[in-house]
């Protein structure tokens, strides 16, 4: 329907919508419902900032079951024009053949020249092929791993690689088919743009507004995806440092990550730094970049580059990833088996099985591991077991930060620590990680009264046993959690039911989750 001039058209991540005149933004996110968490930045693109490209280089491909992106090598080969002019054509051609090595859709007659020798393809190249080396039999060939095969290509071969979506090449069967095709078109913001938190603001006719980002996790980089999984894990990610080439979120700054995938960092592309300074930090790409050896590359955004580009510093942006993490620490077996199962993951139960039982420890320990294997071996303990605490980031932050950093609370939602020693109503413990081999403990938050019961401090460098974590069930006025003097004593928090600690001994384990955190994922289940 035409558009009256008492309304006007507006875009919400790449869906229109009609409004009244004089709606605000807060308005569109209402009626489009779109994914948005209150405080974050909101991108808005008036259609007179846009400036288009004319060389596309990039298609995005629908079928029934995703998008995936490809991008041609070079738009001038013969094959890149043969795209271009005729990609429109292959919209609800089906997939004819599909093998291990990869899958077809056609067939439909090309002017292609087909040549009777074998090919070598790589993961994820795009192909075109004529069965019986007929052009008007030919077919759109994606390679699903490396392999060799005569498909009767013409000359110049591979024209196009996946870029985005290359999971979904695994999932396609001959009843699936390309339900559309359209290019990428890029732009360059001009003045007219603005990332904002005012819901306030008035939009005008043809704004496009982007709420979120959704990225696509990288099945190559397992443990760098749980590290972008912990980063978000609030589904937020904050903008840190901004550049012309990328934003970057340093939360999760200084904790280790390993190296697993070496590619070019697309525009779009998040990757990790895991050696040098910055380890731990994780980038966005605004721009293309070259690979490199010190950023792994652990996924992809897929929809909502245009706010990345207008995120301003100091700004939260919210962000959707895929697949979504799995979350089992902290939770019960009962909880986690029917989403389980849901996804065609199987549990495993490990440990402890009484009804109180929580889980503490899962393996695989990654989400993208689980997903592959399809099964998960659940480690569980007696709820007394784990420990709810909630820390003085603001009063104790370096304390606080080795604590949670010592037990890996930055990454995981439980840490375990085990029990170094007993005596009367003192408890000591010591963290598996020897982190005061590379982290100093300067005196922080000592106490000047009354240490109370409960509350937990950390033996900082004015004493010899540095790095001791302890707890006592009674108050006392002369020494440390720890049974160092106050000025040898950080206090970082308090354990929530002190009560809970009764009962152990030397050598057991307790598993620490933080309070907020423990509310923060009930509403989540």
């Amino acid at each position: 329907m035409p558009i009256t001039s008492n309304e006007i058209s507006v875009e919400v991540n790449g869906q229109k919508y009609t409004l009244p005149a004089g709606s605000t933004l807060g308005d569109a996110l209402k009626v489009s419902r779109a994914p948005y968490i209150a405080g974050t930045a909101v991108g808005i693109l008036k259609k007179t900032a846009e400036k288009r490209t004319e060389n596309v280089t990039e298609y995005a491909i629908k079928t029934p079951r995703g998008e995936l992106r490809i991008e041609l090598k070079d738009p001038e080969s013969s094959s890149g024009k043969l795209w271009a002019e005729h990609y429109k054509e292959y919209e609800g051609k089906n997939i004819h053949w599909a093998s291990p090595e990869a899958l077809a859709f056609g067939p439909f007659e090309a002017d292609i020249k087909p040549l009777r020798e074998t090919g070598s393809f790589e993961a994820f190249d795009v192909v075109f092929g004529a069965g019986g080396f007929d052009s008007r039999n030919t077919h759109l060939i994606l390679s699903r791993k490396r392999h060799a095969a005569e498909y009767g290509s013409p000359e110049d071969g591979v024209f196009a690689t996946i870029v985005t979506g290359r999971n979904l090449i695994f999932r396609l069967s001959r009843e699936d088919s390309i339900l559309s095709i359209e290019p990428i078109i890029e732009w360059e913001q001009l003045a007219e743009k603005t990332c904002t938190t005012d819901l306030s603001i008035l939009l005008e006719n043809n704004d496009s507004v982007f709420t979120y980002f959704e990225v696509e996790l990288s099945r190559n980089a397992p443990k760098g995806a749980e590290h972008f999984y912990a980063l978000t894990r609030e589904g937020t990610l904050n903008v840190d440092v901004i550049t012309s080439s990328f934003i970057s979120d340093d939360s999760l700054k200084e904790e280790p990550v390993p190296y697993e995938n070496f590619e070019p960092r697309r525009e779009g592309a998040i990757s990790v730094r895991t050696v040098g300074y910055g380890a731990g930090r994780v980038y966005v790409s605004r721009e293309e970049r070259p690979s490199s050896l010190v950023h792994s590359v652990v996924g992809q955004v897929t929809k909502g580059l245009e706010l990345i580009k207008l995120a301003e510093k100091g700004q939260k942006l919210s962000v959707e990833s895929l697949p979504p993490q799995i979350v089992l620490l902290g939770h019960s077996f009962e909880e986690v088996e029917p989403v389980l199962s849901s996804i065609g993951v199987e549990l495993v139960r490990d440990g402890y099985t009484g009804k109180d039982a929580v889980i503490v420890r899962q393996d695989p320990p990654t989400t993208l591991e689980i997903f592959g294997e399809a099964k998960v071996t659940a480690y569980a303990v007696s709820r007394e077991k784990l420990i709810e605490v909630e820390l003085y980031p603001e009063i104790a932050p370096k304390s606080v930060d080795f604590f949670r950093h010592s037990l890996e609370l930055k990454t995981k939602t439980v840490g375990k620590l085990p029990v170094y020693m007993v005596y009367e109503n003192t408890y000591l413990f010591k963290t598996e990680k020897e982190v005061v081999k590379y982290k100093e403990i300067l005196p922080e938050n000592t106490p000047s009264g009354r240490v109370l019961a409960g509350e937990i401090g950390i033996t900082n460098q004015a004493a010899k046993r540095m790095g001791t974590i302890g707890a006592r069930l009674v108050d006392d006025d002369l020494f440390g959690p720890t049974g160092e003097k106050f000025s040898s004593t950080n206090i970082i928090g308090r354990i929530v039911e002190p009560e809970r600690l009764k009962g152990i001994e030397e050598g057991d384990a307790i598993y620490i989750i933080e309070a907020a955190r423990r509310r923060t994922d009930d509403k989540g289940n």
